[in-house]
């Protein structure tokens, strides 16, 4: 797993569509200054000097919620339990889309 591609929001963008068919970064490099915008998760830990939401003491917060709850953007717990072990120092990441959904589809 590369670490440049941690995602602050929870997501491994290894593994993301988006990274090569935009020429997408991810937001460790971009400083959160994304292909489609500003990423509010990524200023907001940046701001807090972290290197994703995993470190951040009000874990989860409001923007965070926000942020999975989005349909083109959510997840089934997968970035929360991602962000979690990567606090813990774990080098692994649960893909996106791959928990049960919440709704049980």
């Amino acid at each position: 797993m590369d670490r440049e591609l941690i995602a602050r929001c929870g997501a491994y963008c290894g593994d993301c569509e988006w990274r090569e068919r935009m020429n997408c970064l991810g937001c460790q490099v971009t400083k959160g200054n994304m292909f489609w915008g500003e990423c509010l998760v990524a200023k907001c830990s940046i701001e807090k000097g972290i290197e994703h939401c995993g470190l951040c003491l009000s874990l989860p917060c409001n923007m965070l919620q926000e942020a999975f709850d989005q349909p083109e953007h959510g997840d089934n717990g997968e970035r929360l339990a991602n962000l979690k072990a990567w606090a813990r120092g774990e080098d692994s990441y649960i893909k996106l889309g791959t928990f049960p959904s919440r709704d049980g589809g």
